[in-house]
């Protein structure tokens, strides 16, 4: 090879390395709606805490990741990944077929299941008798796809809204006749308010949540799918798990 093209090729794999090397320390953008407790919401002190958080952050420190979580609305998070302002979702994103056409997914850190929320005097016992009634549930989100299933897309008598908070507000108020959504953060809301109760209708399926990055990013895909793999063989995943929701991992 001449002097020149040996310089130049050398030069090139210089260039390569030290940007190799540069993506490998640059801060992770790591979005996630924190209206969602206890996956993510703000304490008093506006942190951003949860079992989302904490798990992303044992993955991130296992892997060996700079990680800034960034408060985005569920609404908005699969535009902002799409984007490029984030670099990874974790926001209790259900796997689905749909999504995994547009996305991929690390294996499911949490197994769920869809549950209603009803005023307490309510004598509704399945997802098919709230035929005619007012549904709430979290745009975009795997209730508003089941509701929009069952009763159509377009039915005026689905209420999409924000955040999980809006939904069960607006049942609590009278505005709609129950609310949907992941069983965690539903039974979490209730749990407040003494004035409703849960149905957990026996026909939805059980759900995984997953990390979410952009279709074909496969070498942060293969980090978060690691570290995922590492927390939970060191017992870090079940200690955060109990913390969170009082049990283990493994108990219904």
């Amino acid at each position: 090879m001449n002097p020149i093209r040996r310089a130049l090729a050398l030069g090139l794999a210089a260039a390569a390395l030290a940007f190799g090397a540069q993506a490998q320390n640059r801060e992770l953008t790591v979005a996630s709606s924190a209206t969602y407790a206890p996956f993510a919401f703000e304490n008093k002190d506006k942190q951003i805490v949860g079992f989302d958080i904490d798990i992303i952050n044992a993955i991130a420190k296992q892997q060996g990741l700079k990680i800034k979580v960034v408060n985005t609305p569920f609404t908005g998070i699969f535009g902002a990944l799409n984007n490029g302002d984030v670099d990874l979702v974790i926001s209790g994103v259900t796997i689905n077929d749909k999504r995994k056409q547009s996305y991929d997914f690390t294996p499911p850190y949490f197994a769920a299941r869809q549950l209603i929320a009803l005023p307490r005097s309510s004598t509704v016992a399945s997802l098919k008798d709230l035929a005619g009634k007012k549904i709430a549930v979290v745009s975009a989100s795997t209730a508003d796809d089941i509701a929009s299933r069952e009763f159509g897309k377009t039915n005026p008598n689905i209420r999409r809204f924000e955040s999980t908070p809006l939904i069960i507000s607006e049942l609590a108020g009278g505005g709609v006749d129950a609310a949907m959504g992941d069983n965690g953060v539903i039974a979490y809301r209730v749990a407040q308010n003494p004035e409703l109760k849960t149905l957990d209708d026996k026909s939805f399926p059980e759900e995984g949540f997953g990390i979410v990055v952009k279709k074909g990013d496969k070498a942060l895909l293969d980090k978060l799918t690691a570290g995922l793999a590492a927390i939970r063989a060191d017992g870090s995943y079940a200690t955060i798990y109990k913390k969170w929701f009082n049990k283990d991992p493994n108990a219904r």
